[in-house]
């Protein structure tokens, strides 16, 4: 249960740190680059969540399930 949560924190990351980014795109008019530095941050969190659910999967603590037969 634990593992399903910290996926779901992740998503729930990616999306927030996707659409703040946007948001910076359309209205920020400062030099400072937020828009650059919420990539860099959806990005790592990507990775992480790749790396994560990889681990998961080998350690057993996510077992893929589907339609029995």
């Amino acid at each position: 249960m634990i593992v399903k949560l910290i996926i779901a924190l992740l998503l729930l990351g990616i999306v927030a740190s996707l659409f703040s980014s946007a948001f910076f795109l359309v209205k920020d008019d400062s030099q400072r680059k937020r828009t650059l530095s919420l990539l860099k941050l959806r990005v790592a969190l990507s990775v992480t969540l790749i790396i994560f659910v990889l681990v998961a999967y080998t350690a057993g603590w996510l077992v893929p399930h589907g339609p029995q037969p």
